[in-house]
């Protein structure tokens, strides 16, 4: 791995899930400053549970953004905040998730609790929820009307289009001076319609996209998300962003992935097509380091 550069470098990452955390790997090894702005639409496992018994933020993904950004990914307040209990009553609940959960409680705003977390975790970055609250995510799944994250995740059929509610959400504090100031905006692989959509249905968050001096890189996904995105072709995610309010100026598509798109599409859509191997052999989520050497070189 190699380190940042030694010009200043702001970068944001959008999404959620682990191709966020990926992401903000791969961001950790050239920018010199680091924003994962995170979805709040999950409702699965520990964090569903967590929302339906107290009614709090969405804490997942962003537990999983402020391990990635540790000084020590792999030291022991890392771990501890991934460790997932096995039994009992806290069966199901990763650690981190049960802290972020008791300091928002404690500081009544999560924008606070992720500060307070991020000091004890030595964080190189920030992580700033997309919303201050979590929100529910309803989609258009072939003219079905379909209701929150697990459910649209499964549900059999062409996705058309994601929405939230409330419709008129708030973007988070800071969330929208940081992507209008930033150098490069990421919009993270992983689940396009559950983890990256919901984040650019916040209409601030899609405004500031569109405004931003950044250059906006969409990361392809290595493959299709079943059934998610089931019959998708990689030009298809790219119009989805496109769609839903949001801008791409480049397209990072693995090298050899199953996802290849046709440069002519890419063009037509006003896109730059970046063809690289970002990932190892075989491997299922894509490799920081190669990652990061694309990236930085599309500063």
């Amino acid at each position: 791995m190699w380190t940042v550069t030694s010009e200043r470098v702001s970068l944001v990452a959008i999404g959620g899930g682990h191709g966020l955390s990926v992401t903000l790997s791969a961001a950790r090894c050239y920018a010199s400053e680091i924003t994962a702005v995170v979805s709040m639409a999950d409702d699965g496992g520990s964090t569903g549970r967590l929302r339906r018994d107290l009614g709090v933020p969405a804490p997942g993904d962003l537990r999983k953004c402020l391990v990635a950004l540790a000084a020590d990914p792999d030291g022991a307040w890392a771990r501890a905040y991934e460790h997932r209990f096995g039994v009992g009553e806290l069966a199901g609940h990763p650690l981190g998730n049960l802290m972020l959960v008791g300091l928002y409680e404690t500081l009544g705003d999560m924008g606070r609790a992720l500060a307070e977390a991020g000091a004890v975790l030595g964080a190189v970055g920030r992580v700033l929820p997309a919303t201050p609250d979590s929100v529910v995510l309803t989609a258009d799944v072939e003219g079905r009307a379909v209701e929150g994250q697990v459910a649209v995740q499964n549900a059999p059929g062409r996705i058309r289009r994601v929405e939230l509610v409330p419709a008129d959400v708030p973007a988070g504090e800071g969330v929208v001076e940081t992507i209008e100031q930033a150098d490069q905006v990421i919009l993270a692989p992983g689940s396009l319609y559950t983890s990256l959509l919901p984040a650019l249905c916040v209409p601030a968050v899609a405004r500031a996209l569109r405004d931003t001096r950044a250059i906006v890189v969409q990361v392809g996904n290595l493959a299709p998300q079943v059934p998610e995105t089931a019959g998708l072709a990689g030009i298809d995610h790219v119009r989805a962003v496109l769609e839903h309010g949001g801008r791409v100026d480049r397209l990072v598509v693995h090298e050899g992935g199953e996802l290849s798109v046709a440069p002519e599409e890419v063009r037509a859509l006003g896109v730059e097509l970046v063809i690289a191997p970002v990932a190892r052999p075989g491997a299922l989520a894509h490799d920081p380091a190669g990652l990061a050497i694309v990236l930085a070189t599309l500063l």
